[in-house]
């Protein structure tokens, strides 16, 4: 076992290490550099260990630490040495180490305290620890561990990378690069989500809930919330915590949560704001797994309030505690075994298979009243309110497991972790649907409350990175229930043809329009049937319609001849479509909602029919019906792209092939050492920075005379160009600001000359550069810009006034698929350039593509990049010529999603 010598500090603590993980259990354990003054923790860890782990990890029966081990252990340069400690309710329950033995590899060592084996501790501290030491210059780990240790044998086998072991002296030798591979990337994802999901469902399904702050007085908060609770029928057991009634609303009720005699799940806190802090510090003495706080009064009433809920967080998070709200509506959970109605909300809402998540209380009675009226079940619903802790996110990876979850839907007033929310979405959207309502994320700001980081990032990126996720982004309420009633009770689109068939030749042709307008294929002429015709006549034309070969979709348009639509009406609709295997959908005037065998509940537009009083465990094939065709084509035309983003192949992560990252982490490194604050990188740096990923840039040479234009050229290579570096050229196309094709010592004089006098007067425009001629093809712009809240976004134009005047400009984020890359080449208007306009021959779409991609991949790696583009990028069909570049450098903050677990 190697040790190395002892280190002083070299540098400041490293808080940006640090980080709440959710544990294999759902409990939240805090993840921190190691510290001198931990010495004390250190010694309670090392006496509550066995003798046998004590061994395993010394491999010697070291009964006492010395103060010299002691010192050691906790005196590291967080460089070199580095140790992090896994904290619960202030204890240390783990410890992972790492010593630097060579400049490219470190041993790495764990300890694991006894009493919280199996938590996943050791697969957290090798995580976080593999990410430092890459951000280190480290390219892999090496440790020495006992035979009969099987325990950290397996964390090391377990955690994807691929390890070398070999025995040595009876003890095992295990070495492996740390560098994340697909294998060890797909470990991580699902650790965080196996914890992370059963976290929530803890939450969700808990089996004994107090309620704190439950008055006798009726209308305030937390009486309402017990009596809901109460009349809910909630399965478990159910306490009321008063300061002098022994109950309330006939609920048992105890001084404090800690008094009560069973272990509380969860705890609806509803007291003034400034008596928050000692609930939760009642609740962590009392062991409670989660806290709903419907309490306001928090970060939305300003810097005190701020302050107060920052404090909440931290208490919670170190007595491992989850936090729904402040400001919470509460949270629902309709499945019989659990009846949860924890919330604002009078009556617990239909059972079904639509998950919901909101963050506002008025926007989350909205949701559940737009719920409600269209007949439409929920299987679980959340308010969070300022989204302290517990997030969409979050209930993201809980909803990934529900079987009772077929679609979810989240209205979304801020976003914390885009990254996250992307990724985690994906996978949910493979699996069901996921439809979101964000109006769009722009500079100016979130509702008060909400921690968020600012961004710069036009809107474009933010749809791009919902469209890359699979997410359905719908504009409001009315459209997020549109699409999900069809996606609940409709089988998938299974193309885009859509065969119409009505009673109104115009309400059919109105159909017709729209759906065409939404890129929805219209399948022959629609069929009208006669207003005054039998109902049996409609029903025939429908099944018609259903047995075509040349139909997916069928558009049904249907109006009462005078009186309301009845019940007989709908059965019969609804009985025609029930056992087919097309998507149905229909504009009924007067009704909205989901059709039952026992009617519809309608009524956005004031026609209310018989709610089914049944509550169905698994969904049925119901008909969505929609008052209006323009409703029914966008909500159909959704559902058909979400279909189709299903069914296309995803793609594979872009490669890492003849990428240097330790030359380009090496160059950034050097310049920020010089320039804390950053820079622009010179035209060397650039150079060297791109050749570090594979991306040849084109030297180019600055002249200020006709005779350096000479030598440069000279030196370059015949044929040149010359042009102006002058921002104001390059963005006005009326002045000319390039000479191409010189071939020779005269041509160049010329050209000098004449570019000289035709931008004489302009400000910089006399500073020109010599570069090779390029090929003739077509200019392109690759670009990558760091956001503070979306972290890296990748760009691609043309070059020209196609970026500068009319935006046509495509957005996407890393990482990225090669699948990816090629839809954001075909992303702008006008890609048809690339594939050859009118004659002209095609680019090489694999030579861009691949550009673009090691771009991505420089965009992901380094914050610090806080701008790259690259312009012109000349794409012809023999390839690329990457022609200039400008890159910025800053220190950046840690990326909220940076390659390892953590709670944000």
């Amino acid at each position: 076992m190697v040790l190395m010598a002892v280190a002083t500090v070299a540098r400041e603590y490293p808080v940006e290490w640090e980080a709440d993980v959710v544990l294999r259990d759902g409990s939240v354990a805090h993840v921190r550099p190691i510290r001198p003054d931990d010495a004390e923790g250190i010694t309670r860890f090392h006496a509550g260990q066995s003798d046998e782990s004590i061994y395993l990890r010394f491999f010697a029966p070291l009964k006492q630490l010395s103060d010299r081990d002691l010192y050691r252990f906790t005196h590291v340069d967080y460089e070199d040495r580095v140790a992090l400690v896994a904290t619960h309710r202030g204890a240390i329950i783990g410890i992972g180490r790492y010593d630097r033995i060579t400049p490219t590899d470190a041993e790495v060592a764990f300890n694991v305290s006894d009493h919280h084996q199996g938590k996943g501790i050791g697969s957290v501290l090798l995580e976080h620890l593999a990410a430092i030491g890459r951000e280190e210059g480290l390219l892999s780990f090496s440790a020495e561990v006992l035979p009969q240790n099987s325990r950290m044998l397996k964390v090391f086998a377990d955690a994807g990378y691929s390890i070398s072991r070999r025995v040595e002296d009876g003890i095992v030798q295990v070495h492996f690069d740390i560098e994340p591979t697909a294998k060890s990337e797909e470990v991580r994802l699902a650790r965080e989500h196996r914890a992370e999901s059963l976290s929530i469902a803890r939450l969700l399904a808990p089996r004994v809930v107090a309620v704190v702050g439950a008055g006798r007085t009726p209308g305030h908060v937390g009486h309402v919330v017990l009596r809901h609770l109460r009349d809910g029928d909630f399965t478990g057991s159910l306490y009321a915590v008063h300061p002098h009634a022994d109950d309330v609303l006939g609920v048992t009720a105890y001084r404090t949560v800690h008094d009560i005699p069973e272990q509380v799940d969860l705890v609806v806190v509803a007291v003034p704001a400034d008596q928050v802090l000692d609930v939760v510090d009642d609740c962590s003495n009392a062991r409670v797994h989660a806290l709903v706080i419907i309490s306001a009064g928090f970060a939305e009433s300003g810097k005190a309030g701020l302050k107060l809920e920052r404090e909440v967080l931290r208490r919670a998070r170190d007595s491992g505690m989850r936090v729904v709200g402040p400001t919470s509506f509460g949270i629902i959970n309709t499945d019989a075994a659990v009846n949860l109605n924890a919330s604002l909300s009078p009556d617990l809402p239909r059972r079904g298979h639509f998950g919901l998540f909101s963050q506002s209380g008025p926007l989350a009675i909205a949701v559940l009243q737009s719920a409600f009226r269209r007949n439409l079940g929920i299987s679980t619903f959340a308010s969070v309110g300022n989204r302290l802790d517990v997030s969409g996110n979050d209930v993201m990876q809980y909803w990934m497991d529900d079987p009772r979850t077929l679609a979810v839907g989240l209205y979304l007033e801020s976003m914390g972790n885009p990254r996250k929310f992307s990724r985690i979405a994906r996978r949910l959207a493979m699996v069901k649907p996921v439809i979101v309502i964000k109006p769009g994320i722009s500079r100016f700001g979130a509702p008060p409350g909400h921690r968020v980081r600012a961004t710069d990032a036009a809107p474009e990126a933010f749809a791009a990175m919902l469209n890359q996720a699979g997410v359905i982004h719908v504009e409001n309420i009315h459209q997020m229930f549109d699409v999900a009633q069809i996606l609940i009770h409709q089988p998938r689109p299974a193309g885009p043809r859509v065969g119409i068939v009505g009673n109104s030749a115009q309400l059919c042709q109105l159909a017709a329009e729209t759906a065409a307008s939404w890129n929805l294929e219209i399948a022959g002429e629609p069929v009208t049937v006669a207003p005054h015709m039998d109902l049996a006549d409609f029903a025939a034309a429908v099944q018609t319609m259903l047995r075509s070969d040349e139909v997916d979709s069928v558009f049904m348009c249907f109006t009462p001849p005078i009186d309301p639509i009845s019940h007989e009406a709908l059965d019969r609709i609804r009985d025609v479509v029930a056992h087919g295997d097309k998507t149905c959908v229909a504009t009924v005037i007067g009704a909205v909602g989901v059709t039952t065998s026992s009617g519809v509940v309608s009524t956005e537009v004031g026609v209310v029919l018989d709610a089914p009083s049944t509550h169905r465990d698994a969904p049925s094939r119901e008909l969505p019906l929609f008052s209006t065709p323009e409703d029914a084509a966008r909500a159909l035309a959704a559902a058909t792209r979400y279909a189709r983003w299903g069914q296309k192949d995803k793609g594979r992560l872009i490669e890492r092939v003849g990428v240097a990252r330790l030359d380009a982490e090496a160059l950034i490194d050097q310049v920020l050492a010089e320039h804390p604050r950053g820079r622009d990188l010179t035209e060397a740096e650039s150079e060297h920075l791109l050749a570090a990923y594979g991306i040849d840039l084109w030297p180019r040479m600055p002249v200020r005379t006709a005779d350096d234009a000479v030598e440069a050229a000279e030196h370059l290579g015949y044929p040149v160009v010359l042009k102006s570096t002058s921002a104001l050229v390059r963005a006005q196309s009326v002045l000319t600001g390039v000479r191409v094709d010189i071939k020779d010592e005269a041509s160049m004089r010329v050209a000098f000359a004449s570019l000289s006098e035709a931008l004489t007067g302009y400000d910089d425009a006399d500073h020109f550069v010599v570069q090779r001629m390029a090929r003739q093809g077509v200019s392109c712009v690759v670009a990558s810009t760091e956001d503070r809240l979306f972290g890296p976004v990748v760009r691609f134009s043309l070059a020209g006034n196609a970026t500068d005047i009319l935006r046509d400009i495509g957005y996407r984020i890393p990482p990225m698929t090669d699948v990816d890359v090629a839809e954001l080449m075909e992303s702008i208007r006008l890609a048809p350039l690339l594939n050859g306009y009118k004659g002209a021959p095609a680019v090489s779409k694999s030579a861009l593509g691949d550009l673009i991609g090691r771009v991505s991949m420089l965009g992901d790696d380094f914050s610090e990049i806080a701008s790259l583009e690259l312009n012109p990028v000349v794409a012809h069909p023999g390839g690329v010529q990457v022609l200039g570049a400008r890159i910025t450098i800053t220190k950046r903050p840690k990326r909220k999603d940076g390659g390892r677990r953590t709670l944000t």
